[in-house]
């Protein structure tokens, strides 16, 4: 294959590669991130609520996401602000819940259609806030912008480009014998090599592979946080993603993926056992602090989101202000939340989701492995 680094990749090879992809280690590898996601799958169709899940996963990936490129909010200001991007002063904040918005409607978009270039470009535009079409102009960098070091320019040409694309979405539908996990792999390469939008092209791709697995049946919410993995092994990923177009080293690509696939699946099955037993936790408090008792849904409410207002009490329980302002007060006076402003706003922040959501999992970290309970207080 020929390329040079400043020279447009006109001859991107189409999917699927030449080389063979299910090498034996690449299916080991991929046994086990089945085997991860699968119990993932399980442990989210069992939950009361998905929302308890969904949300805050959504912010997650979409900080870390946002992250990758550079875009950088903490997540304590994505949950603070996550019921009004536009209230966020921080123009990351904003930028980061604007792909949360992009994850969710193109979540959306899947139920009714197939994933292809226009769900992609619809995500894109949501991101990027404005109608985002085919790059039809040459002179994109990518490289070090310091040094000015060019490492890779794309396919140049509205038609090269849809013509690449349209291949892109044929593999993602009919991949042959391969494993879907392979094969999502293989086409997050092929789209960061196509790089088929002035911007916004990272964090689309990052989407996609999401809603690729929901349109196949492996997911059933969007609740994969890979931009964790990625942006944890950053010059990893992009290390090997040059790799392949250099190279062909796709086997080493792909160890990466599935390998971030099964870490992310397990870090997530840790998360939900957390928040069941710090809801457990906390149903104990609020019957010790709450003498006259409480709605059945305020527990659920007060895990939708690690930040609770009032009106969500309000709307939730199907209470007056009075009731549902009583009811968050006596829990901060109790240590189960933490009763702050935001402008003229009262909020109340549930610290112990809050730091559950934030810490790692695993018998290296210091945080609760599967079947360790995290402390409330």
């Amino acid at each position: 294959m020929s390329w040079d680094p400043d020279r447009p990749f006109n001859d991107l090879p189409l999917l699927p590669p030449a080389h063979e992809l299910e090498t034996r280690a690449v299916l080991k590898r991929t046994i086990a991130a089945r085997a991860a996601l699968a119990s993932l799958e399980q442990a989210s169709r069992s939950l009361p609520n998905p929302a308890v899940l969904v949300n805050s996963i959504q912010l997650l990936e979409a900080q870390a996401s946002s992250e990758i490129e550079n875009i950088v909010t903490t997540s304590d200001e994505l949950f603070r602000f996550a019921h009004d991007e536009e209230t966020a002063s921080d123009p990351a904040t904003r930028e980061a819940l604007r792909y949360r918005r992009a994850l969710f409607e193109g979540f959306a978009l899947v139920s009714r259609r197939a994933v292809t270039a226009r769900t992609a470009a619809d995500v894109c535009s949501i991101i990027k806030q404005h109608d985002m079409t085919i790059r039809d102009r040459p002179g994109t960098f990518i490289g070090d912008p310091v040094t000015g070091q060019r490492a890779y320019t794309p396919p140049v040409g509205r038609s090269t480009i849809t013509g690449l694309l349209s291949n892109w979405e044929d593999f993602i539908h009919q991949y042959g014998d391969l494993d879907p996990l392979v094969a999502m792999s293989a086409a997050h390469y092929q789209f960061e090599a196509i790089h088929p939008f002035e911007d916004g092209n990272g964090r689309t791709g990052r989407v996609m592979n999401v809603l690729i697995l929901v349109e196949h049946g492996l997911l059933s919410l969007p609740i994969l946080y890979l931009s964790r993995y990625i942006i944890r092994n950053k010059s990893e990923y992009y290390r090997l993603l040059l790799a392949v177009t250099a190279e062909e080293a796709w086997e080493e690509w792909l160890l990466f993926m599935l390998e971030g696939i099964r870490e992310t699946s397990l870090w997530t099955l840790a998360t939900i056992d957390g928040i069941s037993a710090l809801q457990e936790q906390v149903r104990a408090a609020m019957r010790g602090a709450l003498s006259g008792g409480a709605n059945a849904d305020l527990l659920e409410a007060l895990f939708e989101e690690p930040y609770c207002r009032i009106r969500t009490v309000m709307e939730r329980c199907r209470v007056s202000r009075p009731t549902a302002t009583s009811w968050l007060s006596a829990l901060a006076d109790r240590g189960v939340l933490i009763d702050v402003r935001a402008g003229r706003e009262r909020l109340f922040v549930n610290r112990a989701f809050l730091r559950l959501l934030q810490q790692d999992h695993g018998p290296d970290s210091g945080s609760p492995t599967r079947g360790e309970e995290p402390v409330l207080f």
